[in-house]
């Protein structure tokens, strides 16, 4: 039986539809939920910056593909190559984002599932003027920000933006991620409190000190971002 869901699972066909029906589930989701922006003008504090490096916690990313609010903006999201990241895949490029195959790895492990070629990618991404969005935690430990973001800041000289969406409906998973499936008919929340520019120069000291930064303000911006529509955020499932 598991042999045949596996199977299953792993068809083209089945993938697509899984991935085309989740986009526009998440397309509906966006439109029946009144959002606000913290801070109100956060699309003219960002867009002389761009390309920029957008920065989320993974299991709270379901809507982040609806940030993209103009045709003239253009953005790749970093995905797993592992199974379930075919339908992410399916469901970004649906919602009109590309995509990036690999594995940031987060902290410097690049040559793991494709890490290389995915960081040389998304480098090249931004230099031809195209953003690039990734979730910032390391792998399997929620809230942790990993050095693989900072990396690619330093090495781009691209600022990282990082924010957090909410909604005041979801069911919340339990798993190691707390993933938010957020639900229709209700009311959203976008923060984004501040960039992180990290120089050219910077050393092991200053990458962690930013690493930190970052993840303290995802930390902030989700907390926010749950607050102001009165909810309980991941960190207190």
């Amino acid at each position: 039986m598991k042999k045949l869901l596996r199977n299953t699972l792993r068809s083209s066909f089945v993938q697509r539809a899984v991935g085309i029906l989740a986009a526009e589930y998440l397309r509906f989701v966006w439109k029946t939920n009144r959002f606000t922006f913290d801070p109100p003008d956060v699309y003219d504090i960002v867009e002389p910056q761009i390309p920029a490096i957008f920065a989320f916690w993974h299991g709270q990313h379901f809507l982040t593909p609806f940030i993209k609010n103009k045709d003239s903006y253009k953005a790749r999201v970093l995905i797993s190559r592992h199974r379930d990241g075919e339908f992410n895949a399916i469901a970004a490029e649906r919602l009109g984002i590309g995509t990036i195959r690999g594995s940031g790895d987060h902290g410097g492990a690049f040559h793991r599932k494709g890490g290389v070629g995915a960081f040389k990618e998304m480098v090249r991404t931004l230099q031809d003027g195209c953003n690039v969005a990734l979730t910032a935690d390391v792998p399997k430990r929620s809230r942790v920000a990993g050095l693989g973001i900072i990396m690619l800041a330093r090495e781009s000289g691209r600022p990282i933006m990082p924010f957090a969406m909410a909604t005041s409906r979801f069911i919340r998973l339990k798993n190691w991620d707390r993933t938010t499936i957020n639900l229709p008919f209700g009311r959203g929340a976008l923060v984004g409190i501040k960039e992180i520019h990290v120089p050219a120069d910077a050393d092991a000291a200053m990458m962690e000190t930013l690493r930190q930064e970052l993840e303290d303000t995802l930390n902030e911006a989700t907390r926010r971002a749950y607050a102001q529509l009165g909810r309980p955020g991941p960190e207190d499932a």
